[in-house]
């Protein structure tokens, strides 16, 4: 790990701490938007990752739990409202806040593929979008101590502040779950790889090919 230069250690402590609080904001807007999701919904993004069976959810674990919440709240059917939308609809917060701040980063949130390129000289990563192609500043600090370099994971990121957060899902990209997203003609149906990012489908065909490849029996969101 790479030591940041010397003089940045209040710099660093400062964005910590920014970060902090907006994490704890972000946390609370996913827990109380669950609220807005209903049963029909969850089913329907369970069954998109194989996690239904007779109108059971069988996920196995938390992690996996988590990937259906993710699609259920980030995703929709046409004509259908998103869950965050509903959300913040029926909440009063106030201007300029960070309840509003966060909210508004949440419901613009961007899906992709992304490699960890170095640490960043305050704190937190320099990722690239592989598919949109650019350097984003992450502050995360899971990431940014387990997160080794070159290392490819999907996420969505949202915009708070001058960088960026995840929104609470992680998934490694190894070989087997790159084969076979790179296989799979649904991730790749638009146009454009930023329009490939966008579609929802992608973010879904990317954590079926994760379930299937075993890869999140090894993951741990906190």
């Amino acid at each position: 790990r790479e030591a940041p230069p010397a003089g940045t250690d209040h710099a660093r402590d400062a964005v910590l701490a920014r970060y902090r609080e907006l994490r704890a904001a972000s946390i609370e807007h996913h827990s109380n938007a669950l609220k807005f999701l209903s049963r029909g919904a969850i089913n329907r993004c369970a069954r998109q990752l194989g996690l239904l069976t007779d109108r059971t959810v069988n996920a196995e674990s938390d992690e996996e739990l988590t990937l259906i919440f993710d699609l259920a709240l980030y995703t929709t059917e046409p004509g259908r409202s998103y869950a965050f939308d509903r959300y913040a609809r029926a909440g009063r917060f106030p201007p300029g806040s960070d309840a509003e701040l966060v909210l508004a980063a949440l419901r613009r949130a961007e899906f992709s593929l992304w490699r960890i390129e170095r640490r960043h000289e305050i704190a937190g990563l320099i990722v690239f979008d592989l598919l949109r192609e650019r350097d984003i500043w992450l502050v995360d600090q899971g990431m940014e101590v387990s997160g080794p370099i070159g290392m490819v994971f999907a996420a969505r990121l949202a915009a708070v502040a001058d960088f960026r957060m995840t929104t609470g899902v992680i998934v490694p990209i190894d070989d087997d779950v790159l084969a076979d997203l790179m296989t799979d003609e649904r991730a790749w149906r638009r146009d454009t790889l930023a329009a490939v990012a966008a579609d929802p489908c992608f973010a879904r065909t990317v954590y079926r090919a994760a379930l299937d490849s075993g890869v999140m029996e090894a993951v741990r969101f906190a």
